[in-house]
C-alpha cells in the first residue's frame, strides 16, 4: 500500500515550486490563484526571495503547502494514496490532496494558521530545541521537573525529540538532557514555541477559522498528527486540526500506525526530503521516495 506523506516548516529553500511553475500550466494556474487569495506575491519570495524573507512563518507555511499541494495536483492519476499523513503544516497539505479540504479553503486556513502563530510567538519569548538519542520516556520525564512551560512537541523518529516552550525552561532542559546523555540538545532557529500551550492564543484564533470551513469525508484515511490515528470523519479532521496547534507531533507513531495498516511505500512530496529521513528511521522494512 501506498502512503503520500507532507513536509511541514523548516523544509523551504529558495527556489521551490519554481520549476512546476515554469514548466505546468496547471502549477501556474494555481500559484497565481494563490498570489491572489494570499494578496501578496508569495511566489516573488518562493522563487527569488531572500532566506530571510521565506523564513518568517506567514510566508514559510503557506510556501510549503503551495508547493506541496501543487505537485500532488500535477501527479494526475500518479497520486494514488492508500492513506496520506503531513507533519504539523503538512497535515493541511495531506488533507488538501487527499479532498477533505478545497484548494482555497487550505491555503486561507493555513495563512490564518501562520499569523496567529507569529501573533502568538510575539506575546513571550519561547523556541524549541532538538534533542538526539536520549529515550522519549526520560525526555517527558526532565521536561515535566523544570518550572515553566517546556514540552514534547515533535516525537520526530526514535532518539530524536523536539521540546518546545518559554526560552528560560528550554535552556534549564537543555542541560539537565545534556546531563542526562543526549548527544545533543541544540535550540532551533524557529520564531517561537509550536506545538506547546504557548500556542493557546493561537489555537483559539484558529478554531474559528476551522468551525467556519467545509471539511469533506476524504479519498483515503488521513493519519493526524494529535493522536497518530486515522480519520475519515469530517467533524474529528476539524477537532483534530484545532488541537494540532498545541498537541505534539506524533510522527514516530502515526508512520508505525500506518506501516501496522499496511503501508510498504512512502512518498514524500514537498521540500526537502526530511520526512524520506525519518521514515528510513523508524523503519527498514518499507520503502521511501520523494518529488519536489
Amino acid at each position: 500500500m501506498k502512503a503520500f506523506v507532507f513536509p511541514g516548516q523548516g523544509a523551504q529553500f529558495i527556489g521551490m515550486g519554481k520549476e512546476l511553475y515554469d514548466t505546468n500550466e496547471v502549477a501556474r494556474e494555481m500559484f497565481e490563484k494563490a498570489n491572489d487569495i494570499l494578496g501578496f506575491r508569495i511566489t516573488d519570495i518562493m522563487f527569488d526571495g531572500t532566506e530571510e524573507d521565506l523564513k518568517q512563518t506567514k510566508v514559510t507555511q503557506p510556501a510549503i503547502f503551495l508547493h506541496s499541494v501543487i505537485l500532488a495536483k500535477t501527479l494526475g492519476s500518479e497520486f494514488n494514496p492508500d492513506m496520506t499523513a503531513g507533519h504539523s503544516l503538512g497535515e493541511f497539505s495531506a488533507l488538501v490532496a487527499a479532498g477533505a479540504l478545497t484548494f482555497e479553503d487550505g491555503l486561507r486556513l493555513v495563512a490564518a494558521r501562520a499569523q496567529a502563530m507569529q501573533k502568538a510567538c510575539e506575546l513571550k519569548p519561547s523556541t524549541m530545541a532538538a534533542v538526539l538519542a536520549l529515550p522519549d520516556e526520560k525526555v517527558e520525564e526532565i521536561c515535566a521537573g523544570i518550572d515553566g512551560v517546556v514540552v514534547c512537541a515533535n516525537y520526530n523518529c526514535p532518539g530524536q525529540i523536539v521540546i518546545s516552550g518559554e526560552v528560560e525552561a528550554i535552556d534549564a532542559a537543555c542541560e539537565q538532557l545534556l546531563a542526562a546523555g543526549a548527544k545533543r540538545a541544540l535550540k532551533l532557529k524557529v520564531g517561537g514555541a509550536f506545538h506547546s500551550p504557548c500556542m493557546e492564543p493561537a489555537r483559539a484564533e484558529l478554531a474559528e477559522a476551522i468551525e467556519r470551513t467545509q471539511v469533506s469525508t476524504p479519498i483515503c484515511p488521513v493519519y493526524q498528527n494529535v493522536d497518530a490515528l486515522p480519520h475519515t470523519d469530517p467533524v474529528e479532521i476539524k477537532a483534530n486540526l484545532v488541537a494540532q496547534l498545541t498537541a505534539p507531533v506524533r510522527w514516530t507513531q502515526t508512520v508505525k500506525n500506518m506501516i501496522a495498516d499496511g503501508a510498504t511505500e512512502f512518498v514524500e512530496l514537498g521540500p526537502g526530503k526530511v520526512l524520506q529521513g525519518l521514515v528510513a528511521k523508524i523503519s527498514r522494512e518499507v520503502t521511501t521516495s520523494g518529488r519536489q
